[in-house]
């Protein structure tokens, strides 16, 4: 009786010693050498890819953002989306896609009404936007909804707009999407993108030097 109590408290100590010592491992030590080294090596991309504008953090190059006035270049849709309507003490959008086939009779509504709206609103006194010049991207959401990256051809195309909006001439806007261009990763994966917010900062800046 004495021998298995003793066997028992024995088992029961070396189970705690070995709780104590894999929860320093694992729950403290290894967290905080990882985060040192992301912190040492990646620091940017530890702390989500913030961009910063007149010394204040207004977004995530990976995460998109909608709303946008004209007077600025426009991100892709975002049907997917929805509100948080769970925790209201936080103002969330909610990541998600329009899960309706290429057939769907209301996504096809959606893409004639973007479509339209895009024609309409980036279509300037000296600069008809036709139907064949608009993407795909500017009419279809991401998967997510929250791409923050446009093509290089809906960037070109609301050019004209951005120009005659901020009084600004369409040479300097073109070169300012040219030098935010993007090519692929590597220079073989996936397609060459523009990223709107990143964009948006530097037209912003533009606007202000030219008064």
């Amino acid at each position: 009786m004495n021998n298995s109590l003793v066997n028992t408290g024995r088992l029961l100590g070396a189970g705690l010693r070995a709780l104590l010592v894999l929860t320093m491992l694992t729950g403290i030590l290894y967290p905080l050498a990882v985060t040192g080294v992301a912190q040492a090596l990646f620091n940017n991309k530890a702390n989500g890819s913030e961009i910063k504008a007149d010394g204040k953090v207004v977004g995530s190059s990976l995460i998109g953002q909608q709303n946008y006035s004209l007077d600025y270049f426009q991100p892709r849709p975002a049907n997917g989306l929805d509100e948080n309507s769970v925790n209201t003490q936080y103002k969330l959008i909610l990541s998600g896609a329009t899960n309706r086939s290429g057939d769907n009779a209301e996504l096809i509504q959606w893409v004639k009404e973007a479509k339209a709206k895009v024609i309409k609103d980036n279509s300037t006194a000296d600069y008809k936007v036709k139907p064949s010049e608009v993407p795909a991207d500017a009419v279809l959401s991401s998967g997510s909804g929250l791409d923050p990256d446009i093509s290089p051809q809906y960037a070109d195309l609301q050019v004209h707009r951005i120009a005659e909006r901020n009084g600004l001439p369409v040479t300097e806007v073109q070169e300012l999407v040219d030098e935010h261009t993007q090519g692929r990763t590597l220079g073989f994966i996936g397609e060459p993108r523009v990223n709107v917010l990143e964009l948006n900062i530097a037209l912003k800046e533009l606007m202000a030097k030219s008064g």
